[in-house]
């Protein structure tokens, strides 16, 4: 099923219950003093990031939500209870947008974060509140507040550690496959994956996320073929692994790395700062003779990196060990 990942949804925060008219009425008392009740605040509506979501599907379904009213109140001094909050779970990496004027909100990268988003009514005002020494038996009470009405947008871009990216058909989803346990559709022509996975490694000890996302093609910045939809994505990674075809001669691997580079720069020229490491992938479609020249042919275009295949597991320990000896740096960091 596809991700989805961006979507508008309405809120409506609990209106106030209203206040209310009461007077005692006990045998022997007759003429009893106001004992109206105030009414209920009504429910807020908030946001919180969880890691147990990664996707905005279920927002697809169901675009609105509604937080409860707060109760009336009543004679007896009794005040109304208050409408119950809604919270509404959404994944880590989620911004806000405010669909009037798409003005950012905020951006929720943490887990258990929690942003109010539609705050409730408040509750009317009873009698009781209205009597004073110049007026002992007041007949007025008001009504509780409306509830606040809001649409947002919600916009997923993927956290993940690690971001695999490269030109179509590089070899990045079935470079997922071969070190975690996820399942990218995977076959021999380019677009293959359409939208974003993630997979959970686990490697001497360190544990990482990595994202297989949608291959870039020239002017994907400007959102040829799968363009932005991809690079939101990009932005979130702390590293980059660049997969790139070791069958392809020097040159048209150097070209095809200047072009994702340029790409990347486009879009924003941040990801150009961030730490990227070079992956040449499908080395069992080569001889060990041929390898060898063409490591000597890319040492030269100062194009150093990691000579991988997917297939036999040639050279993945040692990508591992690398990745896993940064990993405890990227607890830290935030993107």
């Amino acid at each position: 099923m596809a991700l989805i990942d961006e979507v508008i949804i309405c809120l409506q925060s609990g209106g106030g219950g209203n206040g209310c008219v009461s007077f005692r009425r006990e045998a022997g008392i007759p003429y009893g003093g106001p004992n109206g009740g105030n009414g209920g605040r009504g429910g807020n509506v908030y946001l919180q990031a969880t890691r147990d979501k990664t996707s905005l599907l279920d927002f697809k379904f169901k675009p609105k939500f509604e937080a409860e009213r707060g109760e009336h109140g009543m004679g007896s001094d009794c005040n109304g209870r208050s409408g119950v909050d809604l919270t509404i779970s959404v994944p880590l990496g989620t911004l806000i947008y405010e669909v009037a004027t798409g003005d950012l909100i905020e951006d929720l990268t943490k887990h258990g974060q929690i942003l109010l988003v539609a705050r409730g009514g408040k509750g009317g005002r009873g009698n009781l509140t209205f009597k004073s020494s110049t007026n002992r038996a007041p007949k007025t009470a008001t009504k509780g507040e409306l509830g606040f009405e809001r649409q947002i947008k919600l916009e997923l871009r993927l956290l993940a550690d690690v971001g695999l990216i490269g030109l179509p058909n590089a070899g990045k989803s079935s470079f997922l496959t071969a070190v975690t346990r996820a399942r990218p559709k995977i076959a021999d022509y380019p677009f293959t994956t359409l939208e974003p996975h993630l997979g959970v490694v686990s490697h001497k000890g360190q544990g990482f996320v990595i994202a297989d996302l949608p291959g870039l093609i020239e002017g994907a910045s400007e959102g040829s073929g799968l363009g932005t939809k991809f690079l939101k994505h990009v932005a979130r990674n702390r590293l980059l692994l660049h997969l790139c075809e070791v069958s392809e001669t020097p040159s048209e691997i150097e070209k095809r790395i200047k072009l994702i580079r340029k790409e990347l720069g486009a879009y924003d020229k941040k990801l150009l700062k961030r730490e990227e490491i070079l992956v040449f992938t499908k080395t069992d479609l080569i001889t060990s003779a041929a390898l060898k020249l063409k490591q000597a042919a890319l040492k030269k275009r100062k194009l150093n990196g990691f000579f991988v295949s997917s297939k036999t597991g040639a050279g993945m320990d040692r990508l591992l060990d690398a990745l896993a000896e940064r990993a405890p740096t990227w607890r830290e960091e935030q993107v």
